[in-house]
């Protein structure tokens, strides 16, 4: 269920393995809703790279007719199909020629930003869905913010490699092939000199291009590990106060800056001997040439114009081969990159992105000798055979020392889990033959610490019903003992309640959660610990809101304040795995040496 972790140097400089190039092909299904503009985009590719590679043998030719000769232009059957006189003619043809390259790079940019885009959306979507339709297990063993990078940094990497790196290594390749077509043309025996060399420029520039990237991906390494502190640090700001460590912290991000000014000085080196090495090589060659050209210039082998157009193409082949070795980097940490959006999109989704119609449950619920440990710590059983009932309507409680199973047992019903022995029903069916989505539709959870989006307190309780009307709003908010407070905001169900609802209050964040699963109207409803860390005042109110929201149906609450379950049906006593009593208050209290009677002695004595 997990994938390999980012900002590694590894992953950045990895070379296109196999299994990466395939993953790479399934990207190009997306292309496939339309391949019409991308064939259009290709063509206009090819067509303003052939253009551009007219500039550099027509310009030369300004010298032949300064001298007053005639120039001959594509020679078709022993003739030429043009002939040029004058400086003049040229410009004209150099100046059309400059108009349809112009008009064709715009259309070539505009259409390729048209079907990268469009194609990038959708990947953005599709990749988006799937991690939301992926069970809770994947979010145990991902981290959030690599998730998010999956997203954001992983898509925007392949959005440079779609929309200008791919094209231009095109760009590069086809620059490359046509420019060693001219030069064969002008002077074959140059042309064998120069490809003698070329391997070897590329072996050497390749080799330290990789060189250079990887030491990239170290400098990419070191501002990761800033970022780490960065993150922690404003994450804990309110600890970071209280114990009066911003100097700690501030050496601790201090040494970290330090350290990647440090890799940054030191690549700056490695990339200014880089550039300096493909300087030499590049004029290097060039002058080789120069002096090879210039004895076949001395010879009448080539003329003037030649002598110049060979001059122009050589630099041209120098800086398309010095361009591709990096672009291959680029492309090269793309794949990678869509080697892990890949990743993403193969795993098996638990729901469905879609609506779902909701057929009510009664909320008969029954475990039977049912085993489970955490997939993650195999060796730790947590609930060992245990076996229970709650009937259509009951208020059940779930009480115990802090890691006996209390709240496993709601995340099971939730199906957020497997068990791995026993049996779950509600109604008479198994859980696990239910569709996981119309499952949740039928329940409801009051978590001990309420997290809200940041938008309004309306938004927050409409996630219980999105289709919901306002009065079933204004009921559900006065049921939750919400309304009051509410009200009395200047902006009432449109206040903005902040990141996770940090504008708000511990009791009114309570309520609003209560309000959202009124609206929702749960047969089953779940509260895990939901007055446990309010004050009295809030507590009473939020408890009279619970009392309105349980009635009528099935509820499972787990307490660690057993004053507030007096009133349950029945009290589940778990210890270690296993129940270990079960009753009513009266019946569990009135044992005297009983486990429930030990933890009211408990709680007596800490109040």
């Amino acid at each position: 269920m997990s994938f390999r972790p980012n900002n590694s140097p590894d992953n950045a400089t990895k070379k296109i393995s196999k299994e990466t190039f395939y993953n790479g092909l399934k990207i190009v299904q997306y292309l496939k809703p339309h391949k019409f503009l991308f064939i259009i985009g290709s063509v206009f590719l090819i067509f303003s790279t052939l253009t551009a590679l007219t500039f550099p043998y027509l310009f030369p030719l300004l010298i032949d007719l300064a001298h007053h000769k005639e120039v001959h232009l594509i020679p078709i059957s022993g003739t030429h199909l043009f002939t040029i006189h004058s400086r003049l003619d040229l410009m004209k043809i150099i100046v059309g020629l400059l108009i349809i390259q112009s008009a064709v790079s715009f259309g070539r940019l505009y259409i390729f930003a048209q079907t990268n885009e469009r194609v990038l959306a959708s990947i953005r979507h599709d990749l988006y869905n799937k991690i939301i339709s992926l069970p809770i297990q994947f979010y145990e063993k991902n981290r959030i913010g690599d998730l998010n990078s999956r997203i954001s940094t992983d898509v925007v990497k392949l959005q440079d490699a779609l929309s200008i790196d791919l094209a231009e290594f095109f760009r590069q390749v086809i620059t490359l092939l046509g420019g060693i077509a001219i030069l064969i043309y002008l002077s074959p025996k140059l042309t064998l000199f120069i490809l003698a060399i070329v391997p070897i420029v590329v072996i050497l520039g390749i080799s330290f291009g990789g060189f250079i990237r990887k030491k990239s991906a170290e400098a990419q390494h070191a501002i990761a590990d800033s970022n780490i502190v960065v993150e922690e640090t404003f994450h804990n700001i309110n600890i970071v106060k209280a114990y009066t460590n911003e100097w700690f912290e501030s050496n601790r991000y201090l040494k970290k800056v330090l350290k990647i000014k440090d890799v940054f000085l030191r690549n700056a080196i490695y990339k200014g001997a880089f550039i300096s090495f493909i300087i030499l090589i590049m004029f290097g060659v060039i002058t080789v040439v120069l002096y090879k050209a210039s004895s076949l210039l001395e010879a009448g082998i080539l003329g003037d114009a030649q002598l110049l157009q060979f001059i122009i193409f050589t630099v041209f082949i120098g800086g398309s081969i010095a361009g591709l070795g990096d672009l291959y980097g680029k492309i090269a940490v793309a794949f990678g990159a869509t080697d892990r959006i890949v990743q993403i999109l193969n795993q098996e989704s638990e729901t469905k992105i879609q609506p779902i119609p909701i057929h009510k449950l009664d909320g008969n619920i029954v475990f039977e000798n049912v085993h489970f440990h955490y997939p993650t710590r195999s060796d730790v059983e947590v609930l060992k055979g245990i076996s229970f009932s709650v009937a259509n309507g009951e208020k059940v409680a779930l009480v115990g020392a802090s890691g006996v199973g209390k709240t496993t047992i709601l995340q099971l019903l939730m199906r957020f889990y497997n068990i791995q022995q026993g049996k779950i029903t509600i109604d008479g069916t198994s859980i696990y033959d239910m569709d996981v989505q119309a499952l949740r539709a039928n329940t409801a959870l009051v978590p001990q610490e309420v997290m809200l989006f940041g938008g309004t307190i309306r938004e927050n309780i409409l996630y219980g019903k999105l289709d919901a009307t306002e009065e079933e709003i204004i009921n559900a908010t006065k049921k939750a003992n919400a309304y009051d407070f509410i009200s009395k905001f200047p902006e009432g169900l449109e206040t903005i309640v902040g990141e996770r609802g940090v504008k708000l209050s511990g009791g009114q964040r309570q309520r609003i959660a209560i309000a959202r699963a009124i609206l929702k109207d749960p047969a089953i409803l779940f509260l895990d610990e939901a007055t446990s860390a309010l004050d009295a005042e809030s507590e009473k109110l939020v408890q009279n809101a619970l009392e309105a929201l349980m009635e009528g149906r099935t509820t499972i609450v787990i307490a660690h304040r057993l004053s507030t379950i007096r009133n349950a049906d029945k009290i589940i006593v778990l210890n270690q795995g296993n129940i270990a009593e079960q009753g009513n208050h009266q019946t569990l209290s009135a044992q005297q040496d009983g486990l429930y009677t030990h933890l009211l002695k408990l709680q007596y004595q800490l109040h």
